[in-house]
């Protein structure tokens, strides 16, 4: 059975209805068009936040439960977003499909992410953008959320070894403080990183 699709089974959000902080601010930074990519994307908040920037958003979740409090979520705030139930693991990426990438604490083992983060380098457009805050492997004693297995966890060089020919916009390992809902609470080790795919965009 699909713990997920058990725990997005809720009325409340698990995770809350407001985007990820790192993502609302670099968004406003980067201030990208075009069509977006949300994966592992829970109940959610940070495609819907996406559509409001104006993006054309497909989620991507393996819980229905979670995909469907994904477009109620989406009719609140009177916006489209395109919701695909995708298991990573029989993942079709399509080259050069997305102006941008996201994936906010989506966490998966070590082969599974490792294929995922390849997959979404061949998907991701020339000039593209792939945004992500992820838990790194120092986060279990912070108890503050995230898996509890540390073959979940990120370490930094699978970014810096993937994305080497990339211009990396921002890199960051360190604490932050997130309150996400129910399930993102305290100070937290984090992995951030914002690369742009070499090439000009092409929207």
């Amino acid at each position: 059975m699909n713990h997920w699709n058990i725990r997005f089974q809720t009325e409340g959000y698990v995770y809350g209805k407001d985007p990820n902080a790192f993502l609302e601010e670099f968004q406003k930074k980067i201030k990208i068009s075009g069509e977006a990519l949300t994966i592992a994307e829970g109940e959610g908040r940070n495609a819907v936040y996406l559509a409001e920037q104006g993006m054309k958003v497909t989620a991507w979740d393996y819980a229905e439960s979670g995909l469907a409090k994904t477009n109620k979520l989406a009719d609140e705030r009177g916006v489209v977003v395109k919701t695909e139930l995708v298991d990573l693991n029989e993942a079709k990426w399509s080259e050069a499909k997305w102006d941008e990438i996201v994936c906010i604490f989506g966490h998966f083992p070590a082969e599974l992410r490792q294929k995922t983060l390849l997959g979404v380098k061949e998907a991701i457009k020339a000039g593209g953008y792939f945004l992500t805050e992820v838990y790194s492997h120092h986060q279990l004693p912070y108890k503050s959320g995230g898996p509890q297995d540390l073959d979940f966890l990120y370490k930094p060089d699978e970014f810096l070894k993937i994305f080497a020919e990339w211009r990396i916009v921002h890199f960051f390992m360190g604490e932050v403080v997130r309150q996400e809902g129910e399930l993102h609470n305290g100070v937290s080790h984090v992995i951030q990183f914002v690369g742009q795919k070499p090439g000009k965009l092409q929207n």
